[in-house]
């Protein structure tokens, strides 16, 4: 099994961690203080939902629009400007009398740029990792005399092929552990400052990951060939699309995590004062599945424990139609977010499905659409918990999440005997 330390070893691998660990915990940061500012205003539980969670929403336009570019434009950058339009977007959210409706046109905005980051960065990583060393097949290994592409100092070729899955479960766990201290640190600056500083906090943090990227990635051509277009993005999508195992593989990543998600955006309004322990609790519990997942099970137990991870993911959350106090429901959270390294098996498998010129925008299309499905999920659980409860709408969310996954994995009982051979090709 490959090590941390051998991950670490390669030069962009560790820009990219920093930038992306800075953009996390601006998010964290950022989307704390929107949401307790929006329910403060409006007591709204959908609303406060949708102002933490309604960006992903966007990323449904994205995906068919905008995602064709992540493989076809230069990753550095992309991922800089990226980062830039965050920091200034976030600024103006921080803007005293902020209309609520101009509010969601700046996080709608985000939603929508944020749709093409998921496949440069993930691309970026899957090219790092899987390719260290090796030309890309067809094209020059860099996009001018000075590009250093080969920059992963003792490492032979081949080194890191097939990690893939550790490298995601290293910023999956980045991503847990930030998200701790993140929302710690969010919920501090909105009680001792105001909301409107901690958005400020948040622009910089991201402003610091734009800085990282400029400065820490080389230059590197794009993965594929030909311009970025509306046509071209629809084109791929339906190429991906019309294999059956894939189009389980995206449900599967899509649907019940989106749904736990929904739960999740309820922890606001299910207790105001305990919510930053809440999110803090679910993002240990992820990064405990991260870990289990990413690096201590072997492979022969790993892949088949995708489906009882997304079945843990969303069992513990029936509990809150009991009403649990804080400490249980803080408990809950962590269990079930145990269940998000399911993900990690899930993307593996769709790495083998996929042609490697592709990969941008299959990962991209992942992330896209695992966030647009968590955006209507935190809309639904809202419209419900107005109906009737947080507790009650979290049980439902839940409840619809394991019946989703048991669907699939019925659906998918006739392909698993072919398993072990999958095809690569479209």
């Amino acid at each position: 099994m490959r090590s941390y330390k051998l991950l670490f070893r390669t030069r962009e691998f560790t820009p990219l961690f920093l930038s992306s660990a800075l953009q996390v915990a601006a998010s964290t940061v950022g989307g704390l203080a929107l949401g307790t500012s929006v329910y403060e205003a409006t007591g709204s539980p959908l609303l406060s939902a949708l102002s933490m969670f309604g960006p992903s929403l966007a990323q449904v336009v994205g995906a068919t629009t905008l995602l064709s570019a992540a493989d076809r434009l230069p990753p550095r950058a992309t991922m800089t400007g990226l980062a830039v339009s965050f920091a200034a977007s976030t600024a103006v959210l921080a803007l005293p009398g902020l209309p609520l409706w101009a509010v969601f046109v700046v996080i709608a905005a985000q939603g929508l740029v944020a749709s093409l980051g998921g496949g440069v960065r993930w691309g970026l990583l899957n090219e790092i990792l899987h390719k260290a060393g090796q030309p890309r097949a067809g094209q020059p290994r860099g996009d001018d005399p000075q590009d250093d592409h080969p920059q992963d100092g003792d490492l032979e070729d081949g080194d890191l092929e097939g990690s893939y899955l550790l490298g995601r479960s290293v910023f999956n766990m980045m991503h847990g552990l930030t998200q701790i201290a993140g929302y710690a640190t969010g919920g501090a600056l909105v009680a001792f400052l105001s909301p409107a500083v901690t958005l400020l906090v948040a622009a910089v943090l991201y402003a610091g990951a734009a800085l990282c990227t400029a400065l820490g990635l080389t230059r590197r051509a794009p993965r594929a060939a030909g311009r970025p277009s509306v046509a071209e993005t629809r084109r791929t999508n339906a190429r991906l699309w019309s294999s059956a195992p894939r189009r389980r593989l995206y449900l599967g990543l899509w649907v019940p995590n989106g749904l736990v998600v929904g739960c999740e955006s309820l922890f606001v309004a299910y207790a105001p004062d305990r919510a930053g322990l809440l999110f803090a609790c679910a993002a240990l519990g992820m990064l405990a599945g991260d870990v289990t997942v990413g690096r201590l099970l072997p492979p022969r137990v790993r892949d088949r424990l995708a489906t009882p991870l997304l079945l843990l993911l969303a069992t513990p959350y029936l509990l809150f139609a009991l009403q649990p106090p804080a400490p249980v429901a803080a408990a809950c959270a962590t269990l079930a977010s145990i269940g998000f390294g399911a993900s990690l098996v899930q993307q593996q498998r769709l790495l083998t499905l996929t042609p490697p010129e592709l990969t941008g925008h299959a990962l991209g299309l992942h992330s896209a659409g695992m966030l647009t499905l968590q955006g209507l999920s935190a809309a639904l659980a809202g419209t419900l918990a107005q109906l009737t409860s947080p507790g009650t709408a979290m049980t439902v969310m839940a409840g619809a999440s394991v019946v989703v996954t048991l669907g699939l994995w019925a659906a998918g009982r006739d392909e698993r005997a072919g398993l072990s051979s999958p095809p690569r090709t479209c």
